[in-house]
């Protein structure tokens, strides 16, 4: 198995990376550079500023000063306008965790605010201004329209963030939703790394974070990046973690890559180390309890956002498909192998005590879901990290080609034990909402019986999707699209095999898949108003330069249900 492949256990995991033998078939590209890649900026305020977790009467800002010493309160200014003639605070913000090489973040919740109003902030250190941020609270009663961008998965050395930089010159957003892998652990020579040198974006610290130290210093590089920086200061943001903000296939006992003999330490030390930096370096409030990042935002009378927490406060130790039940050699089509598959994934995958949520989570999930309800409001959003509609692996051994079968045989190892493994109609990882079937079904059971149809924003897959999200019976009970990544490559990258529609392949063994995008980097914009929700998966030309054209993959509407009826999705634009 390559290093890649160790890193991440897609090969493993998904049916998408089980067919990465071409890893290193994959041209790698060595002319010179045509960027111009932006500048980073000078002064104290090198990380710009940025603005979160909105309510309707407050948000919390945010900034970081380098400076080799603090000998000046940092202050903060917001106005109702953008010339500052009407400033409402004029406050002193406060260090939001320890100083690092210099580097300190600063916050400031600022509170009684108006609902559903635009402001302008701006901080202050040493006689020196920061640049100027916009923001905006929630609005309460009657919203007309309110618009959403999703991101997730954004990987610093593998290129620009151009899906960044897109999102940020509409002006036209009011909340950004990062859901998840705002961050990668690695270090240099890992995942996604191929051009980092050339594209001038070689991690910091060059090792994989482990330490405090080590985070911070990787969350002041991405938080430096412009690109981030613009999208940072044009609207206020809502952040999730998924598993690299702490280390690969997180759960509440552990992850994939964190090993405590390898010398990473306990790993409830790793995990505090993480959370100390990640409530510090981004525009978040801190519960009481650090793990529990779980909530709910109101939009006025128009929606209820969901967001999750489904890697380190309640989830059950990771599953593989190391113990798949019968030898690969088996016949698919034994009654009695089939019979041993289905008893694996019902009894062992689908245990009724295998958790994503937790109960207490759970529970609260569900009172939010019936009380969006009763209040009438027409849209339940859940931002949630992982996949949340099943998705069964086509078979590889009949749906590919004759030369790409005979190339995984011959990479042979965990490449080939996953192709034959598709055969038994297994999902295409367990790393998602597909290896915790049990708490889906209760999820989506008790939704159809509040009548709370919901849309799902979901990151983590580096693909776009729009699956039909439908009850064990049948029944539907809303939507999900998939967000692609803003950089990280998709599992299909790394298959030299353009002429292979590995899209279409999941559709037909799928049929409640009705989108599967496996190149595009983006984000989707969800435009929301009384009477439909629209979803554009917003794609950018390339991330290997910074000259770029944003496009359109698709278009998808969804209107309310009605009578306890949930409408399906309709497709308004792509093939």
């Amino acid at each position: 198995m390559s290093d890649e492949m160790k890193l991440t256990r897609r090969a493993a995991l998904a049916g998408v990376a089980g067919l990465g033998l071409a890893a290193t078939a994959c041209s790698r590209e060595s002319a010179a550079p045509s960027f111009a890649p932006r500048p980073p900026a000078d002064g104290p305020f090198k990380h710009g500023v940025a603005s979160g977790d909105p309510d309707q009467s407050s948000i919390m800002l945010w900034t970081a000063i380098t400076a080799d010493s603090l000998d000046a309160p940092v202050r903060v200014q917001l106005a109702e306008d953008p010339d500052f003639q009407s400033v409402l605070i004029d406050a002193e913000a406060a260090p939001a965790a320890e100083a690092v090489r210099a580097m300190t973040p600063f916050k400031l919740l600022a509170d009684g605010l108006q609902p559903g109003r635009t402001y302008w902030y701006r901080f202050s250190f040493g006689g020196e201004l920061s640049e100027t941020g916009q923001t905006r609270t929630l609005p309460e009663g009657a919203v007309d329209s309110f618009k959403i961008a999703a991101f997730s998965c954004s990987n610093y050395p593998a290129g620009f963030f151009n899906a960044y930089r897109a999102a940020a010159e509409r002006g036209d957003i009011d909340l950004v939703v990062h859901l998840g892998d705002y961050l990668y652990e690695y270090g240099r020579g890992g995942y996604a790394m191929d051009d980092d040198e050339r594209l001038g974006r070689v991690v910091e610290p060059a090792h994989e974070i482990v330490s405090y130290e080590d985070y911070v210093l990787r969350y002041a590089q991405y938080n430096a990046d412009p690109d981030l920086k613009a999208l940072k200061a044009a609207a206020p943001w809502l952040t999730i973690w998924d598993d690299h903000e702490t280390a690969n296939n997180a759960h509440r006992t552990g992850a994939e890559n964190h090993d405590p003999d390898e010398g990473e330490g306990p790993w409830p030390v790793r995990v505090n180390d993480a959370m100390r930096a990640y409530y510090g370096w981004l525009p978040v409030r801190e519960p009481d309890n650090r793990l529990a990042r779980y909530g709910a935002l109101e939009i006025g009378d128009l929606a209820t956002l969901i967001f999750l927490e489904s890697r380190l406060l309640a989830r059950s130790q990771e599953m593989t498909m190391e113990g798949f039940p019968i030898p690969l050699d088996s016949d698919p089509e034994d009654p009695e192998v089939q019979a041993q598959v289905q008893a694996w994934l019902d009894e062992t995958v689908g245990g009724e005590d295998r958790t994503l949520l937790g109960a207490e989570q759970f529970d609260f999930v569900i009172r939010t879901l019936e009380q969006s309800v009763v209040a009438g409001k027409p849209w339940r959003i859940f931002a949630n990290q992982v996949l949340m509609g099943s998705a069964t692996a086509p078979d590889y051994t009949r749906e590919t080609p004759f030369w790409l079968r005979w190339g995984m045989r011959i990479a042979g190892g965990d490449i080939w034990d996953f192709a034959r493994q598709t055969q038994f109609g297994v999902p295409m990882t367990l790393d998602t909402w597909d290896g915790f079937p049990a708490e889906r079904e209760r999820l989506f059971e008790a939704a159809r019986n509040a009548n709370a149809d919901f849309i799902v924003l979901t990151g983590d897959s580096h693909n776009f999707w729009t699956v039909d999200l439908k009850t064990e019976a049948g029944e539907r009970v809303g939507v999900e699209f998939g967000v692609t990544s803003v950089t990280s490559p998709s599992d299909y990258e790394f298959v030299n095999a353009p002429s292979v529609d590995f899209g279409q392949m999941t559709l037909q063994a799928n049929p409640h898949i009705l989108h599967h995008s496996v190149y595009a980097k983006g984000f989707v914009l969800l435009t929301l108003t009384p009477e439909e929700a629209i979803a554009d998966f917003v794609t950018v030309s390339t991330i290997k330069d910074t000259a770029f054209e944003a496009g359109i993959d698709s278009r998808w509407r969804v209107t309310p249900a009605s009578g306890g009826a949930v409408p399906a999705v309709e497709r308004l634009l792509g093939a």
